[in-house]
């Protein structure tokens, strides 16, 4: 079992009716920008391990977890106020995260050190059930509805490789286009996106059968690389971080149904609960950018640290 530590609250709580601060992980500082969605001011900004870059809230949403990846470390926030609740230590290179929807497991991506872990869950608790080793830089995860597999992208080996939960070994490996980021399950569990970052397009795969199969790519535009569910169970969003544009990707089409100007490098998304509003990490201009979904423009820009990389609230559009 890993370590844990319970450390001083170095956020202070929100106050009493406050709405769910927004999260933006400020990953050359080592820091999470809380930002209030009312003022679009900064609430606090609190130190946490180094690099973080991704964050995902727990199963019974009493924590949401920033994965420190140079810091080897989990810190575990109240998602409605802001406040540390505690550290885990000796989580290895914990670059991307995510529990399976079963709640059994939590896997990681080790970028630096190319393996993925696969933890068991108990609630609380996280328990190491296998270290795998991969090809290079693995980068984003995606695991099933059933729980059954996780597919993760290799940044650096251009291939995608689905990862048996049950027996934690490799199931396959597919070469992919140049620079492989975030995966993206659509419905039903029989297609998956994967951005290409170093490319201008999403790669489509038919992961029905026993071996996946390239089936199209969708052009979105230079540095597809993260997505995120609109929340309407019809289209989702990819960040071309080059291109400084946010695509939408109708999902029964698989075409480009609208596009919206971002600058500095847009990144990771949120999408407001009602559905209205784009929360987008803009990495290269220390911003954390607001867009309006009615009229596709940028309605505001908040400042916070150095390369903000991802972002997150409670109030948000399902994924």
């Amino acid at each position: 079992m890993t370590g844990l530590s319970a450390l001083p609250a170095l956020a202070q709580p929100a106050g009493a009716g406050a709405a769910p601060p927004i999260f933006v992980l400020n990953s050359l500082d080592a820091t999470v920008s809380l930002i209030d969605p009312l003022s679009w001011s900064e609430r606090q900004r609190v130190a946490v391990g180094k690099e973080p870059h991704h964050l995902y809230l727990t199963p019974d949403e009493k924590s949401v977890i920033v994965a420190n990846s140079a810091g080897d470390s989990l810190s575990f926030f109240d998602p409605r106020t802001g406040a540390l609740q505690r550290t885990v230590y000796d989580i290895i290179d914990p670059y991307h995260l995510r529990f399976s929807p079963d709640m059994k497991w939590f896997v990681t991506a080790a970028n630096r050190l190319n393996h993925v872990d696969v933890y068991r869950w108990n609630g609380k608790d996280l328990q190491l059930a296998q270290r795998i080793p991969t090809g290079k830089t693995p980068s984003h995860i995606w695991i099933d509805s059933r729980s059954t597999v996780a597919y993760v992208s290799m940044q650096d080996s251009d291939e995608l490789i689905a990862v048996d939960l049950a027996t934690q070994r490799i199931r396959w490996r597919v070469a992919t286009g140049a620079m492989p980021a975030d995966v993206f399950g659509l419905p039903g569990d029989k297609t998956l996106l994967v951005g290409l970052t170093g490319s201008d397009a999403v790669q489509v795969f038919d992961v029905s059968g026993p071996t996946p199969r390239e089936t199209s790519r969708i052009v979105t535009g230079k540095g597809a690389h993260a997505f995120r569910s609109a929340g309407d169970g019809k289209s989702v969003f990819v960040s071309n971080r080059v291109a400084n544009t946010i695509s939408r990707i109708d999902l029964a089409s698989l075409k480009v149904s609208a596009t919206y100007a971002v600058p500095g490098g847009p990144d990771c998304m949120d999408v407001s609960a009602d559905g209205k509003t784009l929360y987008v990490t803009s990495r290269w201009a220390r911003k954390l950018s607001v867009i309006d979904l009615a009229s596709g423009k940028l309605s505001r820009s908040v400042p916070v640290g150095r390369s903000p990389h991802g972002v997150w609230t409670l109030d948000h559009a399902r994924r």
